[in-house]
């Protein structure tokens, strides 16, 4: 039996090139070799969007046309809605009992996000235990590997440990998953922000016309030692130079900006349209492909999304069934 991939965005805008070198790229290239389960994390991104559920509502098509459009394959991979799969919601609230708040605390990725959405003095508990239900998640399905960005995982790790730890007092039911790094450990956002994040306002969307990519690209934080275009300037941990690497095909031309830029031989801003270039040239084929499945219509994402969270559901009701026989909660199933 094929071992089972888990991962998933959660439907709070288009996907952005974060996305794509974080984890939709391994998507695209595991599915063949993978059982891949794709989840729509709706529930997860009401969390901080409690207030406004339309917007969580009207992402889950952008959200599926993103991944269509990269490469991932409803044939191949599962697509399914979060919400719609209960079972986990089930398993949450059993995972809760095998985490402390303390623990939850010490996570370096709610840390940050916490702080980046103003929640320290009115955190929801919600947004503070989503790790946990991250895990149920990944363990509801089974999954042996979980493709992330850097940033994700610390949440990798809290789940190896809910898992070792229902595992322990109970009975083995869940493997403990592995994360898979993306082709990118992490892509800066456009404004020198280590991360690329839709809350932020610093990203580059895998749907943004060749125009808005050359305005946003022009725009980029570069080095900023460097005053004259004739000044030597420093390559490393220059956002322009790692969206080169990670995007351009031609990295002999690549080679050569590095060369010129470190030598005061060639100026911020040719280097700049030398990236918009190659970001459209990479961009171009993905929005084509965007544009053909969206004119299928709703009714073929919807047949996506039902098909696929049937299925997932299929196998989380069989994994709930481990669960409660291993907890011995299985008062009345008689099968």
């Amino acid at each position: 039996m094929k071992k089972r991939i888990l991962t998933g965005d959660r439907p709070t805008g288009k996907l952005h090139l974060g996305h794509y070198v974080g984890s939709l790229y391994n998507r695209a290239k595991f599915q063949e070799e993978y059982d891949e389960y794709v989840l729509i994390a709706d529930v997860q991104a009401l969390t901080d969007n409690f207030e406004n559920p339309e917007k969580v509502r009207s992402n889950i098509y952008e959200v599926l046309l993103d991944n269509l459009a990269v490469g991932v394959d409803p044939n191949k991979a599962t697509f399914a809605v979060q919400s719609l799969i209960p079972e986990t919601a089930e398993l949450t609230v059993f995972f809760a009992n095998l985490v402390t708040v303390s623990r939850l605390e010490r996570n370096p990725t709610v840390k940050d996000e916490i702080k980046q959405r103003g929640f320290e003095k009115s955190l929801p508990l919600g947004f503070f235990m989503y790790p946990v239900s991250q895990a149920a998640d990944i363990c509801v399905i089974r999954a042996h590997l979980v493709p992330v960005g850097e940033d994700q995982l610390p949440h990798i790790e809290q789940t190896r440990e809910i898992a070792h730890r229902f595992n322990s007092i109970y009975k083995e039911v869940f493997p403990l998953p592995e994360a898979i790094i993306g082709k990118v450990r992490r892509l800066p956002g456009t404004d020198g922000n280590v991360k690329m994040s839709k809350s932020l306002g610093n990203v580059i969307y895998l749907g943004d016309d060749p125009e808005t990519v050359k305005y946003k690209v022009m725009g980029m934080y570069t080095d900023p030692t460097r005053v004259h275009p004739t000044d030597p300037g420093h390559v490393e941990g220059n956002p322009v130079f790692i969206y080169h690497d990670a995007f351009n095909a031609n990295k002999e031309e690549v080679a050569g900006l590095k060369d010129s830029y470190e030598k005061g031989k060639v100026g911020d801003i040719e280097v700049k349209k030398r990236l918009v270039k190659a970001l459209n040239e990479f961009l171009d084929p993905i929005r084509e492909k965007r544009f053909q499945f969206q004119g299928r219509g709703e009714k073929f994402l919807d047949e996506i999304l039902i098909s696929g969270t049937k299925k997932a559901r299929t196998v989380a009701s069989q994994t709930m069934k481990m669960v409660r026989e291993a907890m011995r909660v299985d008062y009345f199933d008689k099968d």
